[in-house]
């Protein structure tokens, strides 16, 4: 499992290590790390030419140590102080001792960037001066100290000027803003140095493969198709044919004894999937909605009254009744709702999670973070906000990110897949917030298989799932 934790968190381990540590010693640990990285990325160190962009505090010295590792070892590290007089005094003289020097300006284009300019505890963008200093060496590789500066450290947002990393070189864990876009696409290639440090659990997470083998329901030796589960698929329509058929496909892929299908495209259903059962009967959870069309109002009325846990998508989003806003109400339990104490899944993109929460897109893309963990309080769900990194959120504010998958994978029907997926992994015991997790990872690495470094269909996606989960199971 990776684990992303706050900045109070990582500060309060720091404290409890550098208790233990002589004085300085967390810094050199952190300061040889990044020398390493920037040598592993450039191939060299001898003869390149670094250049540091040194802010205040512990983030500047780091690279300025960094620095004068480098030059110790021959390269021509120039340092830029963006606030002489809060730089680590210390670390300046160790890059002067080492033959570095201290620059008013870049003198010519560099290997490459170090960016120490904001440290873990930066809030907003970039400052004007250290904005246009950036801006100036638009093209050289950068590799961050802990993370871009100007992006926001705990949120994953990004409000104003910031640097693109090409490598990130963190310290101790992760952060939020590595996985957690917009901030994460800043980051480029994460690069960790472990500093020894004792973290407490973290509320954001990604999963790992090792994490998906442990989780993925396996059959007893006495297993029968009901034992398995029962997933029941209500979607596609007249409208859209297509959306039921990729659904199937997705619930179709061998992790549940039986998939019923009930909808508007039974006909194509049954062709392309000769062992799905077409018509009502028991299920252990349902996947309502992907090209629901005018019927999805009546698909969710149906299977809610099921009792068993079920996957919204698409057209259904617009008929999960809501409960009370907490920002406004407190938390509190409404046994009387479908919604409470119900293992309900729901599948937004950036856009229908707009208008689930009755605001701009613009604002959900800003803040994916926020607006996710806002949606599953207020309907007490598990919301999954789909993307580049997709957020898989419960209602106590735990959130699992889902990293893999190609840029290919933003095709049409690849939703419905997913949503098929995710209610398979319900019916066969996840819970939701396990099953929401586990399928947007396998459908992620599905893509990336299926893929193979180039386009691919939904299709695709559906019937690589079936490789990727015997690979995990080896």
């Amino acid at each position: 499992m990776r684990s992303a934790h706050t900045v109070e968190q990582v500060r309060q381990a720091e404290e409890v290590l550098l208790a233990r540590l002589p004085e300085g010693a967390l810094m050199q640990r952190a300061a040889a790390g990044l020398a390493y990285a920037v040598g592993d990325f450039l191939g060299r160190v001898y003869g390149a030419r670094v250049l540091l962009l040194v802010g205040a505090g512990n983030n500047g010295g780091d690279a300025l140590y960094a620095g004068a590792m480098l030059a110790r070892r021959g390269a021509a590290v120039d340092a830029v102080l963006l606030s002489p007089d809060r730089t680590h005094p210390e670390g300046v003289r160790a890059l002067r001792g080492a033959g570095g020097r201290v620059v008013e300006a870049p003198r010519g284009r560099p290997d490459v960037v170090v960016d120490g300019i904001v440290g873990i505890g930066g809030r907003g963008g970039l400052r004007d001066d250290a904005a246009a200093l950036v801006s100036d060496l638009a093209g050289v590789p950068v590799l961050a100290v802990d993370t871009p500066s100007g992006v926001d450290v705990d949120t994953g947002r990004v409000d104003g000027p910031h640097v693109e990393a090409t490598v990130t070189v963190t310290f101790g864990t992760h952060k939020v803003a590595h996985l957690v876009d917009p901030a994460a696409r800043a980051c480029g290639t994460i690069h960790l140095v472990d500093l020894g440090l004792d973290l407490p659990p973290a509320d954001v997470t990604a999963l790992q493969a090792a994490d998906v083998a442990a989780m993925l329901p396996r059959p007893e030796a006495t297993a029968h198709k009901y034992t398995r589960g029962v997933v029941g698929v209500r979607a596609g329509s007249e409208q859209y044919p297509g959306a039921g058929v990729l659904c199937v496909a997705g619930a179709a892929t061998g992790l549940v004894g039986m998939v019923r299908y009930v909808g508007g495209a039974a006909d194509l259903v049954h062709a392309a999937h000769p062992e799905v059962v077409v018509g009502p009967g028991r299920v252990q959870a349902w996947v309502v909605g992907s090209g629901g069309g005018d019927g999805a109002a009546d698909a969710v009325r149906e299977a809610t009254a099921d009792d068993v846990p079920l996957v919204l998508d698409a057209d259904a989003l617009a008929h999960v009744p809501a409960l009370p806003d907490s920002s406004a109400n407190p938390p509190r339990q409404h046994p009387e709702d479908p919604l409470t104490n119900r293992g309900w899944l729901l599948t937004p993109h950036a856009g229908e999670l707009a208008r689930m929460l009755d605001v701009e897109r613009a604002e959900v893309e800003a803040d994916q973070l926020g607006h996710v963990r806002r949606a599953a309080e207020r309907f007490r769900c598990v919301v999954m906000l789909k993307g580049r990194h997709t957020l898989v959120a419960a209602p106590d504010g735990r959130v699992r990110v889902t990293t893999l998958g190609p840029p290919w994978l933003a095709t049409a029907g690849a939703g419905d897949v997913l949503a098929g997926l995710c209610g398979a992994l319900l019916a066969a015991g996840l819970d939701a917030f396990d099953a929401g997790s586990v399928g947007s990872w396998l459908h992620g690495a599905a893509a990336t298989t299926a893929g193979a470094g180039g386009p691919l269909q939904a299709s695709d996606v559906a019937a690589a799932i079936p490789v990727v989960c015997r690979s995990l199971l080896v």
